[in-house]
């Protein structure tokens, strides 16, 4: 068995997600390459040759890759996947983007956010915003999947593999327009290793701005929020952890204000450590949380800061 991995990265470095992504792939079996799509890429391919595991490096560059389109991506994938058993990609936004266009091109079903890899042809996901595991089993010669990599560690390094080029896919039919980089000295959500999150419970953008922002910085950690923040204006949408948002699973993950909508939960529940503040004893999020205080986060989150020196 082949086995394609397209990787995760922002232009100049390798995301942790392709490793996880890396780590599903060889659980399936045979020979694992990854495919490194983009535009002045050639360092992120030979940081991807050290990923342990990897026999096999692929480099494709154009115009359109290096946005990332969906198009261009399935149409430098397309000629390739004959090689290939299965076709592995992070559950990111580009990940969720592209894989179901490849999975219609190749005329398979497309297997999505799986988190255990049991054989060759069977996996299991989560359906119902987590509250079940659904296990899949493939009849489909060649696969398209996406790997939710909050459920797999990560790859390691030392890996010597061979970087090749090959040609990259143009998207004729479609337009880049814009992007809006939000730009912040703070770790990226989906890859932190301590995430504070606010609720709507905190009133206003302003309190919540002025109670994450310090926490987080001292304690080196990303800032998420719940939708009913972000719906309500507190925080960006990026901000969101969720069913429609990121899936976090820090070391430790600290809700304020947060009462725990089952949405919300199956984006963080895989979380190591959860820490719960709320002044409601019954708030929903109590019940996957390993420390749960009962207070107002105007007392609790200066008593914290206090104590954290």
């Amino acid at each position: 068995m082949a086995v394609l991995v397209i990787a995760d990265h922002d232009g100049s470095t390798v995301r942790d997600t392709t490793h996880k992504t890396v780590t599903a792939a060889r659980a399936l079996g045979g020979d694992v390459h990854v495919l490194v799509v983009g535009q002045g890429a050639k360092g992120v391919a030979d940081q991807a040759a050290k990923i342990d595991g990897v026999s096999k490096v692929l480099l494709a560059e154009s115009a359109e890759l290096g946005k990332t389109l969906a198009e261009a991506v399935e149409a430098t994938v397309l000629p390739l996947a004959g090689g290939y058993d299965a076709v592995l990609a992070p559950a990111t936004t580009d990940g969720k983007n592209f894989a179901p266009r490849l999975a219609a091109k190749l005329d398979v079903a497309p297997i999505s956010d799986i988190i255990e890899v049991v054989a060759p042809d069977t996996f299991v996901r989560p359906i119902y915003a987590g509250n079940a595991l659904e296990t899949i089993k493939s009849a489909d010669a060649k696969k398209v999947i996406t790997v939710r990599p909050t459920a797999f560690t990560a790859a390691g390094e030392g890996g010597s593999a061979q970087v090749e080029t090959v040609s990259g896919g143009s998207a004729p039919k479609t337009d880049f327009v814009s992007e809006e980089m939000v730009k912040s000295d703070r770790p990226e959500l989906g890859a932190a290793k301590i995430v504070v999150s606010g609720g709507r419970a905190l009133g206003s953008a302003e309190e919540f701005h002025a109670v994450m922002d310090p926490l987080a910085d001292k304690l080196g950690a990303a800032v998420g929020a719940s939708r009913a923040a972000v719906d309500a204006g507190y925080a960006p949408n990026d901000y969101q952890v969720g069913q429609t948002g990121k899936v976090v699973a820090p070391g430790l993950y600290i809700a304020i204000g947060i009462s725990g909508a089952i949405q919300h939960l199956a984006g963080m529940k895989d979380s190591k450590v959860i820490v719960a503040i709320n002044k409601d004893a019954d708030a929903p999020i109590f019940q996957v949380a390993d420390y749960g205080l009962v207070a107002d986060y105007k007392t609790a989150v200066p008593e914290l800061m206090k104590a954290l020196g």
